[in-house]
């Protein structure tokens, strides 16, 4: 079967994932975490991809981000993955790809998702023992929103200017969101549209990205298609 091409929808963010081949270590220490963010942050201003949340693990990287054309992800994320390797690879005297392959990705939907999709983007750190709360953890935007350090890299998305009318009222209703545990299925419907490609939300907003994107959006029900009604 054909791989479908990536599904991506101006104007609405997008939940990436890009690990390292084979799980190995794509950050060797602080320089490399700053160096990756610095790069990150060039492209994202060169193209006016609006970059909303992130966290750099040891093996991979999460991103929350607007595109505001089709082609500005791909372009990004292929020239931070060419710039970055180059000069990881001449810093740590080594050769060859460093990337799994091609990065993964959703469409996320707004009201149903976004904020969820920024809480398990926050908690990578403390789900893989990294940190106690993920306010400690240095390389993620948990510490912009919170107002812990202010974040240059980070554009704020509006369903999080909805969360207060002033900066330490969006910043007291995000710390909240992480009194309580996140629950299993959100976590399993983030992880499994990211993997898979499909759109992250409800039916309808699937078959909305899907009219824009021009490829399917969700997984088709088993069983003949329907008959139009005659």
């Amino acid at each position: 079967m054909a791989r479908l091409p990536r599904l991506t929808a101006p104007g609405l963010a997008h939940h990436l994932i890009q690990r390292g081949n084979n799980r190995q270590s794509i950050f060797v220490d602080e320089f490399d975490r700053a160096l990756y963010l610095r790069e990150l942050a060039d492209l994202a201003q060169a193209y006016r991809l609006a970059i909303h949340a992130y966290v750099l693990m040891p093996n991979h990287v999460h991103l929350l981000a607007t595109p505001p054309e089709r082609e500005t992800l791909g372009r990004v994320m292929q020239a931070l993955g060419r710039r970055y390797v180059r000069r990881f690879n001449d810093r740590h005297h080594r050769t060859g790809t460093l990337w799994e392959g091609r990065y993964r990705s959703t469409v996320v939907e707004t009201d149903r998702y976004l904020l969820a999709c920024m809480r398990y983007i926050d908690m990578n750190p403390v789900r893989a023992g990294l940190a106690a709360e993920p306010g400690l953890f240095r390389w993620s935007s948990h510490a912009h929103y919170v107002g812990l350090r202010p974040d240059p890299l980070v554009t704020e998305h509006a369903a999080y200017w909805a969360l207060g009318n002033t900066p330490f009222d969006r910043q007291l209703a995000y710390r909240r969101l992480f009194e309580t545990e996140q629950a299993a299925v959100e976590i399993d419907s983030i992880r499994y549209a990211t993997h898979r490609g499909w759109a992250l939300g409800r039916e309808e907003f699937a078959a909305s990205v899907e009219l824009e994107a021009g490829r399917p959006a969700a997984p088709r029900r088993p069983g003949r298609p329907r008959k139009p009604a005659s």
